[in-house]
């Protein structure tokens, strides 16, 4: 995956599950890391006591991935601290589902303001104090390229939108050696959306590897795009889903 080493990362909503094993992977590759969270406040400081007593640096920081904001700060507070910014990873996000009746347009604002506007601010900001090999990894969703049921419209459409916005960016940023890029994970064994959770054997039918996924899968595709190996990666989609998709 590569040395990290001098490199200095933000992920969003590190606290726990996906993010909180990236901001660990990053850290164990050598990256300094700041990692936001909105109410887990103590599983993000011990993310950060666990990546510390490692021999590495880290910074949890209070972000509600809702405030726009907010999430500027945290890049700024990112910066401050450790000197830079190379490794924008935006992982924050919820789950909205149920009866496509049942959505109203308030969740549908709070939805995109999470999963879009956030991601936004926080690339526009991040971009101001990255430097030539800078890294924007958006985290999505498999279920872009297949919804296995009805209630997942607002999620799906959410999610989708980082595919044009992951693009775009990488036009835009391109001409400075920045590279975008969307990992779209699949069924991951997270307390969001445990293995044997009560979903979990409806999901797996469809896994062509037939077991959820690990939040370390989703983490050393982060670490591998952030490396060495990601600089000539951009405005790419890439499932890390066990061939829900396929």
């Amino acid at each position: 995956m590569g040395d990290l080493s001098g490199k200095v990362a933000l992920v969003t909503g590190g606290s726990r599950g996906i993010g909180a094993e990236i901001a660990r992977t990053l850290a164990r590759h050598g990256a300094a890391v700041g990692l936001t969270y909105h109410s887990a406040e103590d599983q993000a400081h011990g993310v950060e006591k666990e990546i510390q007593a490692d021999g590495g640096r880290a910074l949890a920081i209070q972000a509600d991935n809702a405030d726009p904001e907010a999430v500027r700060a945290a890049v700024q507070a990112t910066v401050a601290l450790f000197g830079g910014l190379d490794i924008l990873v935006n992982n924050a996000g919820v789950f909205p589902s149920g009866p496509l009746d049942e959505v109203t347009l308030k969740d549908v604002d709070r939805t995109l303001a999470i999963h879009v506007r956030a991601v936004f601010a926080a690339a526009q900001t991040a971009a101001r104090h990255m430097t030539d090999g800078g890294r924007i990894i958006n985290i999505g969703s498999c279920l872009i390229e297949r919804l296995p049921g009805p209630g997942m419209t607002l999620y799906a459409l959410s999610k989708s939108a980082l595919t044009g916005l992951t693009k775009g960016l990488a036009r835009d940023l391109g001409p400075r050696g920045i590279t975008a890029v969307v990992v779209d994970p699949g069924p991951t064994d997270t307390d969001m959306n445990p293995a044997e959770g009560p979903t979990a054997d409806f999901l797996r039918q469809f896994i062509a590897l037939g077991h959820y996924g690990q939040a370390r899968d989703v983490a050393g595709m982060v670490a591998y795009l952030a490396g060495p190996g990601g600089r000539h990666v951009s405005g790419s989609s890439i499932l890390v889903d066990g061939g829900f998709a396929a």
